[in-house]
């Protein structure tokens, strides 16, 4: 048996090979910082190799102090330990002089940023030295045994025709590689009404996705509106998500522990990071000190969510330039979110699965935000949004490296949420908002009515990714006001009476009358309260149709024709022609939810390019139909099959995955399968 002091030529070859960045980024800072002497190279090698024994001798120390302390403190007692080793890895060296605690600060940044510059020019992995010492680890012999376990990657955002338009680019070279060498199969899945993270994350993790009709809405029991990226709401949202799950005999996906990073929900994991619904209960910084302490990781993160904030001013300045259309401004929070996304948030995340991997947690799951982020702004097949998922893409070899020398034989599944779908926006088409198209209706009808009171309009929109950010900072600093996106919280006013809310998600909106039984009211009695209201919607640009409840039915109305969708009777044109044959049942399902809006709002629809107008600030959008909206993707080992009495036929000639929950029904057999 291989003892744990047996030193091997591989074992010294490694070891040489990653002190020698360390070593030349330190010769590097050396020249640039004028309070450092070296008398010879030599000596910054044996520098590089007292910080990489330091940090393997300090790390464990770390480790009970980290657990008790929380995240936010351990990211404190991390940057300090990085700065003592190096003090000492250049104080120690017989053949190192260093005059300053202000050089030591200069050494610690321009070594640190060579190391982001030498990795770039030579093509390296980004994300690979975040987790380099996992990597470090033996692999797998041939007869050994291994307990099963499954790692699910979501890509959020991501589409199947943009998978198979990615395959054949060049952009997703580990997935092309998976599907070629035969290890895995690649199919879409439809992701029904509301084709939104919060639903779909539902689904995958509980096995429902009852209740949610779209990313935020007016919610009748607690009077206010719900955003599924505020961990108050979050929670909530989880809470009556399991109930559900509970009572059709589903348990979470994660249940028995399992962890859940990146997430929105926790899938009942007992190890649950950066996820909104649990963002509140706080948590122990052991699994961060492998980012937060190891010399130069967090210094390279940083560096690089500055260098893309300087990517995304450059490439918004380039649309500008070129005249790219459709476009929106890149401006404001946005420049911030996306660089948290692209490195920080992606870095973070990576050396917590990797973590988790190590630890052998049966079931892991995590959510990678990057493209959907950029193509809400840039575009949805756009270079800079193709860029984002290239990157994700080698973020799946690296932990498929990991998953490689972890304790437990992981299988890889990759889904998506859902995908998106491209087009001006509805301000662009008509130079108004949605709300303010409503509150003029509004306003007609009530000069109409002597002495009647003015209605008010109540909005609720806001950036999905800022809740994220949030969940960030309240991990690290868990007494930081952090809610940004806010419109109405739990301890606000109800709305105004005679009111109507208008909540917004993507190119759809729901409009609730809260002074209603259930937020909701017929037809009939909003053409009583306000009879401008729906044929005005229905004669403004970029609004396709509108759907409400008369009597026991839900009606569809399009400006030729209605579609009842009890009955399947249609009048006239059909107002659901250009959004799909599925659109009729999956509108059913949230019209009949509880919390469903009085009215829903679709955009238009174009039938030959797909194109939609989201009803917020959005070059690309999703959350309803049209476009690759519902066309998601699955990802699955070639051994695994999709089960073919989980499959829908009801429209001739296509037989996917239905719903989120079907995904997770799906999961769970597999897993079931291997013995998870």
């Amino acid at each position: 048996m291989r003892t744990w002091f047996a030193l091997t030529a591989r074992d010294t070859r490694d070891l040489l090979l990653s002190l020698l960045p360390t070593a030349f980024a330190l010769w590097i800072s050396a020249h640039l910082v004028t309070g450092v002497r070296y008398e010879s190279p030599f000596w910054l090698l044996a520098s590089a190799a007292v910080l990489a024994v330091g940090d393997l001798l300090v790390r464990p120390l770390l480790g009970p102090l980290s657990a008790l302390i929380g995240p936010g403190p351990t990211v404190v007692v991390g940057v300090v330990v990085q700065l003592g080793l190096l003090h000492t890895a250049l104080t120690a060296v017989p053949g190192l002089d260093l005059s300053s605690l202000n050089a030591l600060w200069q050494v610690y940044f321009w070594t640190g940023l060579v190391g982001v510059v030498v990795r770039w020019v030579v093509g390296s992995n980004d994300s690979r030295w975040v987790v380099r010492g996992l990597l470090r680890r033996r692999p797998r012999r041939p007869g050994d045994v291994r307990p099963p376990g499954l790692l699910v990657v979501q890509v959020d955002g991501l589409s199947m025709p943009l998978l198979q338009f990615g395959l054949h680019s060049g952009t997703l070279t580990t997935i092309a590689r998976w599907l070629r060498e035969g290890t895995h199969l690649a199919e879409g899945w439809h992701a029904q009404l509301p084709s939104t993270t919060p639903a779909s994350q539902a689904g995958f993790l509980h096995g429902s996705t009852d209740e949610i009709p779209a990313f935020r809405w007016w919610d009748p029991e607690l009077g206010r509106v719900l955003v599924a990226n505020r961990p108050a709401d979050a929670a909530v949202i989880e809470r009556r998500v399991r109930e559900a799950a509970h009572a059709a005999g589903r348990t979470g996906l994660l249940a028995g522990d399992g962890a859940s990073i990146g997430n929105l929900f926790s899938g009942e994991a007992s190890h649950a990071h950066l996820v909104v619904s649990t963002s509140r209960a706080g948590g122990s910084g052991r699994p961060y000190l492998r980012y937060v302490a190891r010399p130069f990781v967090l210094l390279r993160s940083l560096i690089l969510t500055i260098g893309e904030i300087v990517k995304e001013l450059y490439q918004g300045w380039q649309q500008r330039v070129r005249r790219i259309e459709p476009r929106i401004p890149r401006r404001g929070w946005y420049v911030l979110l996306r660089a948290l996304t692209n490195a920080l948030l992606r870095d973070l995340n990576v050396s917590l699965v990797a973590q988790e991997l190590s630890e052998g947690r049966p079931v892991v799951f995590v959510d990678f935000l990057d493209y959907d982020e950029v193509a809400h702004h840039a575009g949805v097949a756009r270079a800079e949004s193709l860029d984002a998922l290239a990157g994700i893409d080698r973020v799946l070899q690296t932990l498929a490296d990991v998953a490689d020398v972890a304790p437990r034989e992981y299988r890889v599944v990759v889904v998506s949420d859902h995908g998106q779908a491209q087009g001006a926006t509805f301000e662009q088409l008509g130079g108004r908002t949605l709300n303010e198209v409503v509150a003029e209706l509004l306003e007609s009808d009530a000069q109409g009515r002597p002495g009647s009171d003015h209605p008010t309009v109540t909005t609720a929109a806001g950036e999905e990714m800022r809740g994220r950010v949030d969940v960030l900072v309240r991990e690290f600093a868990p007494h930081a006001k952090a809610e940004r996106v806010s419109t109405r919280h739990e301890d606000e006013p109800a709305a105004e009476e005679d009111a109507v809310v208008v909540a917004t998600s993507g190119c759809t909106a729901l409009l609730s009358v809260p002074d209603a039984a259930g937020g909701r009211i017929d037809l009939a009695e909003f053409d009583r309260r306000w009879p401008a209201l729906v044929p005005g919607l229905l004669q403004t640009r970029g609004v396709g149709f509108v759907a409400g409840h008369r009597g026991g039915d839900v009606v569809v109305i399009g400006t030729e024709g209605e579609h009842d969708l009890v009955s399947g009777r249609v009048t006239g044109s059909d107002p659901l022609a250009a959004v799909g044959p599925r659109a009729a049942a999956d509108l059913l399902r949230v019209m009949r939810f509880r919390t469903a809006p009085a009215l829903f709002v679709h955009s238009t629809v174009d039938p030959v390019t797909g194109e939609v107008h989201a009803f917020e600030e959005q070059v690309g959008s999703h959350g309803g139909f049209g476009g690759w909206q519902t066309q998601a993707v699955l990802v699955h080992p070639v051994e695994w099959k999709v089960d073919e009495d989980l499959r829908d036929r009801s429209v001739p000639g296509e037989s996917p995955l239905v719903g989120a929950a079907t995904v997770h029904d799906q999961l769970v057999r597999w897993m079931r399968e291997v013995g998870l």
